[in-house]
């Protein structure tokens, strides 16, 4: 079996890498790729190999997968160029003969009116018109993904948000790590799976901002305040707009339930409950 794990110079592709061999798949199995394979040398001294695989270089795309048995496509970083960049690597993966794709999109993809889901669900639209066989990972949302709201609670003891009584069922990324290594030491098991993947429990902000101060060793408060309010509070911290809109349109999609779901499937594919909040938060500190 071959593997190729695209984005393994980012945070999830490299724990992906590293859950693989922690599970003992022999290191000549993985090839893992990026954009720039300096930051890869660790991996190639522990017998990995490395690949140049850029999104916007299809030919690069197409040499980094020949061979591959299976390709996990850890969706690109840059939003708004991102369903060209993945229709270049599914289209790279079928001109390379690769047998298996595996993507990390979002939860409840197809649906969700949160503001990432459009490129999310037109990516799913191109790997299923592909006719690869593949595998969907909905990935809810990333604990550690408020790493910079708790820098600041720590410095002004606030949590700002706009989301209201949202709730998200949030988890860690060695957790949606170890569900995407879990698919990949057997995919064919998973063919044509659609996993919805998120923690087993669904906190309020309240809740953040309780474990953020467990962590931090003071008092935090949310200060939730309406959209509009949070999006003048933003530019006015030197926001450009589009991201200030941005940021409030997530806040939007968790204040109407978007990232909520429990569906124990995270749990279930990695064979233990996902790592609570304040555990992923105590590690950021």
């Amino acid at each position: 079996m071959s593997v190729v794990i695209t984005g393994a110079t980012g945070h999830l592709g490299r724990l992906v890498v590293e859950d693989l061999l922690a599970g003992g798949l022999p290191a000549d199995q993985i090839t893992a790729t990026g954009r720039d394979t300096a930051k890869l040398a660790d991996l190639s001294g522990r017998g990995v190999s490395t690949a140049r695989a850029d999104f916007e270089d299809p030919a690069s795309l197409k040499a980094a997968f020949q061979g591959a048995d299976t390709v996990l496509l850890v969706s690109g970083s840059e939003v708004g160029k991102r369903v060209d960049q993945h229709r270049n690597a599914v289209q790279a993966a079928k001109d390379a003969g690769v047998g298996h794709i595996v993507y990390t999109s979002l939860l409840n993809a197809a649906e969700s009116t949160l503001v990432l889901a459009p490129e999310h669900k037109a990516t799913e639209e191109i790997i299923r018109a592909s006719g690869l066989p593949h595998t969907l990972l909905r990935n809810g949302w990333y604990s550690e993904n408020y790493e910079q709201q708790l820098q600041q609670a720590r410095e002004t003891g606030t949590v700002l948000t706009s989301a209201g009584a949202g709730r998200v069922a949030s988890a860690s990324r060695p957790d949606y790590a170890a569900a995407a290594a879990a698919v990949l030491r057997d995919p064919a098991a998973h063919a044509g799976a659609v996993h919805e993947l998120s923690g087993d429990t669904a906190w309020t902000f309240d809740e953040l901002a309780a474990a953020m101060g467990r962590v931090l060793g003071r008092e935090v408060v949310v200060d939730n305040v309406t959209p509009e309010e949070h999006q003048a509070v933003l530019t006015g911290a030197g926001l450009d707009e589009g991201t200030a809109r941005f940021v409030v349109g997530l806040d939007a999609g968790t204040r109407e339930g978007e990232l909520s779901s429990t569906t124990g499937e995270l749990s279930r594919l990695i064979g233990r409950p996902t790592t609570p909040l304040v555990e992923t938060l105590g590690a950021l500190v």
